[in-house]
């Protein structure tokens, strides 16, 4: 399946399984289909089984190598089963968590179910899957392990309370991961993104400003000097050199992808 691009741009995955959580849509699903462009096998969990097996599919019948896994990263006990069930079909070389959810509001707007439920997912997951992870990697001398975090791990977004605090986890979570594990051959880094256009924004303004979608669009785009959103492929091609050997130097770092905001 490798495109021309791909083969040019030196970024490979030959010979190695990157587990990729939430990559049955948005940028996980992109990050999935890169990964597999590049050579890579792909085992794309989703809590949603179904979207999980869509992007399984459709990589595999564009001439790649991808296997679909339904997967709740709050599970720790369905994590650990996942990981060592594709460990020991292909080993464990990459890991990216791309899976987590939104909220919007103030500390004040956020109820404690809310606040639990995103840290449950956004920090939790996280958790889950980097100590499995870590535990199919070790054995095997080392991996490299891509967190999405978010420019609101770097400053203040307004009207983003909870996922700002947990995307501030996920950023010292790969700090932390980054220099216990620097001698045993495992890079960690993440990736912050700005708003990035996915479905997840197109379904937020239907249901929050209806009949206002376009220009609410236009708005969101402009927090961003470049003013547009992020697209997901622009995402992976970052996950890309992240996970690949060109990255081989680079660790406990926190790249920003967001279109001039900080500068």
């Amino acid at each position: 399946m490798p495109t021309d691009a791909a083969q040019a741009s030196g970024f490979r995955l030959d010979g190695r399984t990157a587990v990729v959580t939430g990559g049955g849509s948005g940028i996980g699903a992109a990050i999935a289909r890169r990964f597999a462009q590049a050579g890579g096998h792909v085992a794309v969990l989703d809590l949603n089984a179904d979207a999980a097996a869509l992007v399984a599919d459709e990589i595999t019948a564009a001439g790649g190598r991808a296997s679909a896994h339904g997967c709740d990263v709050t599970d720790q006990g369905a994590v650990d089963a996942l990981f060592a069930h594709v460990d020991a079909a292909h080993g464990v070389h990459v890991l990216v968590t791309s899976a987590g959810i939104a909220h919007v509001g103030n500390v004040e707007q956020c109820p404690p179910d809310a606040f639990e439920r995103l840290f449950r997912v956004n920090v939790a997951g996280v958790y889950h899957c980097l100590q499995a992870a870590v535990r199919a990697m070790l054995p095997r001398g080392g991996g490299s392990i891509v967190n999405l975090a978010s420019i609101a791990s770097l400053i203040g977004v307004a009207d983003r309370f909870a996922y700002s605090m947990t995307k501030g986890a996920v950023l010292t979570m790969t700090k932390s991961v980054a220099i216990d594990y620097v001698t045993k051959g495992i890079r960690c880094n993440c990736i912050c993104p700005a708003r990035v256009h996915t479905p997840f924004v197109d379904g937020f303004l239907k249901a929050n400003y209806p009949g206002q979608e376009a220009e609410m669009f236009a708005k969101l785009s402009a927090y961003q000097p470049m003013g547009r959103m992020g697209r997901p492929e622009e995402v992976a091609a970052m996950a890309l050199y992240l996970a690949s050997d060109e990255s081989a130097f680079v660790t406990g770092q926190a790249f920003p992808l967001d279109g001039g905001v900080l500068r």
